[in-house]
């Protein structure tokens, strides 16, 4: 899902054409609830899901907010909590009654399975904030407040929800600057989710620092 169906369409082209057989489908949407829940229901009646069940759920936006605090208004700053916090809450309610639709509500004290993972990915803001990111860091810890409060209440259900912080560019190819530490690849860090996902009962990871190995912290 992404919010530009150009660039929704491109990507899931080249996935197509570097994956041969993989079944990808794209689905244009933004944070608005009304937007997501319909993305989700054809998602759901997609031909190509057909008899899949959902096992990870990974909400990811570009989101940034520079300005000075006495500048900002009310409606910028509102408009970032909606779009990112407010996006992450309706993310993961719809992600949710999917896990339970799929795999069942019984928990896992009960002898219940696994339902799936949610990740949520945050950067270096959701921990500690500079000078003129007052929506920003406020919208990223939201979020993440948002990730502990429902690993407290998911877990014993079976649900693994997981907050990663991703500090550092994240760049689709595998280049010099990656080699060199630089920069993240989107690979690793596809490689780092599959990894949480597999995750059984006895280990689940909550919170997750990226970074690349030279990245300052």
């Amino acid at each position: 899902m992404s919010r530009r169906p150009d660039s929704n369409k491109s990507f899931v082209e080249s996935i197509r054409s570097s994956a041969p057989g993989a079944v990808v489908e794209g689905f244009p949407t933004d944070t608005a609830p009304q937007n997501l829940t319909k993305a989700f229901k054809e998602i759901q009646e997609c031909d190509a899901f057909k008899g899949l069940k959902l096992k990870v759920a990974v909400f990811s936006i570009k989101h940034s907010s520079r300005k000075e605090f006495m500048e900002e208004t009310w409606d910028d700053y509102t408009e970032s909590l909606q779009s990112y916090a407010g996006g992450a809450f309706a993310f993961a309610q719809e992600s949710l009654k999917r896990f339970f639709a799929d795999h069942g509500e019984t928990p896992l004290s009960e002898g219940g399975e696994k339902k799936g993972t949610l990740i949520f990915t945050g950067t270096l803001g959701a921990l500690r904030c500079s000078a003129n990111y007052a929506a920003y860091g406020s919208s990223r810890a939201s979020v993440r407040q948002l990730a502990q409060s429902l690993a407290r209440e998911m877990s014993e259900k079976g649900v693994h929800v997981v907050h990663t912080i991703a500090n550092g560019y994240i760049i689709d190819e595998n280049g010099e600057d990656q080699k060199s530490g630089k920069k993240m690849s989107a690979e690793a860090v596809g490689k780092t989710y599959l990894w949480l996902s597999e995750q059984a009962p006895e280990l689940w990871t909550h919170e997750l620092d990226m970074r690349p190995a030279c990245e300052k912290f």
